[in-house]
């Protein structure tokens, strides 16, 4: 047990994850070429998909083999790496995608297909007794052909729950081995998700995955609410890439099961960075600073009470050890800094200014980040150190930054 873990007595909530822990559903590779703008070409993808194996997650849905073409041959890339993980092939609930699944050598598919009337009546114009229908010959066609299959219900948030449960039924009946619950518009809450989940639980001895998107900005509270309700899988993307506004971020939904219910999912937190900077660039999408885990300031502190607190014991303002998820903890100067701030970066820096003299040079600090609108850089904090040999360019003491006397 860590010194943190130590000191916050924490410990794992009596609704944690089930008995059987959970596996992480990684869809970057699917799901998450899906959010607008974003395609990854076959090398991407294998390099994706490397990392993610590497980092140790256990499950990879990589892609849409009815698109064909390019995505066929993506699909038969990253299925030729000999990864450690399962690797998952998405279909409509038709014989025809699974039969193309088939030929890249798929042995894993998810076979999804609407749950709720919305979707089933505007989208496709059919009806309930056709889903259920087409949901059992294309399973059964699956299991024919040897296949582990996920059956998806789409939307599965907004259909009529007594519909879910027997669509659950139908599932189970032609062989299926997992269910997915998709909260495919993100209406959720962790209440409802957490409520939802036990009720199918109770009702169903299949499986269970949570598939949750973030149009709320609640996929990764909702997919460990999922958990906490009996699912066993839960769906994720790197940094919650995905449709609108993304799915549950794999960084986060791995770290939170780690540090707040101290449960092992064999995912290495230490290779997240690298893994999110990779489908970051790939995506063309940059890391918002504030993004958590992954963002450049998810471990910088700036006020004065946080950095002195920090300096004193990290604990008083971090959840978590940096390190534990291959990141440091950086104390940045700025308008909001104080004097033990300043102190430690010049003691880094193998610098050091008189006590009384500090007040002065946090002044300039604060006004040079005021101005630039950015924390004070090593250069700026050395350069104005080194005007103290130029006291003839100090015009205006409050333009001109601070020099020793």
């Amino acid at each position: 047990m860590t010194t943190y873990e130590q000191a916050s007595e924490r410990r794992a909530p009596a609704s944690g994850p089930p008995a059987g822990g959970v596996i992480l559903c990684d869809t970057t590779l699917r799901d998450g070429e899906q959010a607008a703008g974003v395609a990854f070409s076959a090398g991407e993808k294998a390099a994706i998909a490397r990392l993610l194996d590497r980092a140790g997650v256990p499950e990879l849905e990589v892609g849409t083999a009815a698109i064909g073409g390019e995505e066929q041959d993506a699909i038969r890339t990253v299925l030729a790496l000999g990864l450690a993980a399962r690797v998952l092939v998405w279909n409509r609930a038709l014989r025809a995608d699974v039969d193309q699944s088939l030929r890249c050598g798929a042995t894993a598919v998810t076979v999804c297909l609407p749950a709720s009337d919305l979707q089933l009546r505007n989208k496709l114009g059919r009806d309930r007794a056709w889903a259920l229908a087409q949901l059992r010959d294309v399973v059964a066609h699956a299991k024919g052909h040897g296949l582990y299959v996920c059956v998806g219900m789409e939307d599965a948030s907004r259909a009529d729950p007594g519909f879910v449960v027997e669509f659950a039924g139908i599932a189970a009946a032609s062989g299926a081995d997992r269910l997915r619950y998709s909260d495919t518009v993100g209406r959720l809450d962790p209440f409802s998700a957490r409520e939802r989940i036990a009720a199918l639980a109770s009702a169903t001895d299949l499986p269970l995955e949570i598939h949750a998107h973030n149009d709320f900005g609640l996929a990764t509270a909702n997919a460990l609410a999922g958990a906490a309700g009996g699912a066993r899988f839960l769906s994720t993307t790197v940094l919650g890439l995905g449709e609108r506004a993304g799915n549950a971020a794999l960084e986060e939904v791995a770290v939170a099961l780690h540090h707040l219910w101290g449960f092992d999912t064999g995912v290495r937190l230490d290779a997240l960075p690298a893994l999110c900077e990779a489908v970051a660039r790939a995506a063309g999408r940059p890391i918002p600073a504030g993004k958590p885990i992954a963002g450049a300031a998810a471990f910088c502190h700036e006020s004065g009470i946080h950095a002195d607190g920090v300096l004193k014991d990290p604990r008083t303002y971090e959840p978590f050890p940096p390190e534990s998820v291959g990141r440091r903890r950086e104390i940045v100067l700025g308008k909001h800094s104080g004097r033990s701030a300043v102190a430690h970066r010049l003691s880094q820096l193998g610098r050091v200014v008189p006590d009384g003299d500090l007040p002065r040079l946090l002044t300039e600090i604060r006004r040079l980040s005021a101005r630039a609108k950015r924390p004070v850089a090593d250069a700026d904090l050395l350069r104005l150190l080194e005007l103290d040999a130029l006291p003839a360019r100090r015009t205006n003491p409050r333009e001109e930054p601070w020099t020793r006397r």
